[in-house]
């Protein structure tokens, strides 16, 4: 579960109503449905026009990866990892990691290991991978920019649902009790179209580019292990070429598991 992202859904909708509340505006006229329809419907449309529907499906399945990270090995792990492999190819060769390729979850990982084993020149498996990595920030770009596009439209759409509520309430003005209420929920839809754009919207568009980035690095770390593997180089020169992929903390980590491991088998 992606924590960040319920409390900052959290935070976003008590804050508009904890806002209303303290100002002294009716939270009942946060129900105003013609609001909602005008912003979600509206916003929703854009995004049909805007993009191809083979793209626009796949929203679900964003919303899904906001809530639910994908499970990814960590950077520390893949090094331990590689560490181990390369150690196991001097001694034995690179078939010998042929029992381990099913052990592998990630279809990248085991894709690549199987080109090397297979003894495919290094510019073509350095190649190919490189294209799969391209090919997966292309898609993640286009999935960012829906939600990013959602963000530019809904706030005007809000200006839109305002003019229109406006419109509504000066078509009769028989009553300035009446007419006060129609013109406090007409701004309603500003508040809706803002809220959904800046609060929903872009950030999520935000997330997913932060969650790509850290996929594609651990992407990066993948090949660049694999064709270190594939070179024969040592254990320490992996842990050298991966490390630069890790943050400080991070390199702490590694170096308190690897002492602690050099200790037990002493």
């Amino acid at each position: 579960m992606e924590i960040s992202t319920i409390l900052g859904l959290i935070f976003g909708f008590v804050t508009i109503v904890w806002g209303m509340f303290l100002k002294g505006a009716p939270l009942a006229a946060l129900g105003a449905p013609a609001a909602y329809v005008i912003i979600l419907l509206g916003t929703a449309a854009s995004i049909f026009m805007a993009f191809p529907f083979s793209e626009v499906k796949k929203v679900p399945k964003l919303f899904k990866i906001i809530f639910v990270r994908k499970k990814m090995v960590s950077k520390t792990e893949l090094i331990s990892m590689f560490m181990e492999w390369a150690s196991i190819t001097r001694r034995e060769g690179l078939l010998a990691l042929e029992s381990k390729v099913d052990e592998i979850e990630d279809n990248f990982l085991r894709n690549g290991m199987r080109m090397i084993i297979d003894g495919n020149d290094q510019e073509f498996v350095r190649d190919v991978l490189m294209e799969d990595i391209h090919a997966t920030e292309d898609r993640h770009k286009a999935g960012a920019l829906i939600f990013s596009q959602a963000g530019m439209y809904a706030p005007t759409l809000g200006v839109l649902g305002a003019v229109i509520g406006l419109i509504a309430a000066l078509s009769d003005m028989s009553a300035v009790e009446k007419l006060a209420h129609a013109i406090g929920g007409a701004f309603i839809a500003t508040i809706v179209g803002i809220f959904t754009g800046y609060v929903l919207w872009h950030p999520i568009s935000t997330k997913l580019k932060r969650l790509s980035k850290g996929e594609i690095e651990i992407r990066l770390m993948m090949v660049e292990g694999l064709l270190s593997i594939q070179s024969g180089v040592s254990t320490i020169a992996i842990n050298q070429k991966l490390s630069v992929f890790l943050t400080p903390s991070e390199r702490a980590k590694l170096s308190d598991k690897e002492g602690a491991s050099s200790e037990q088998k002493d």
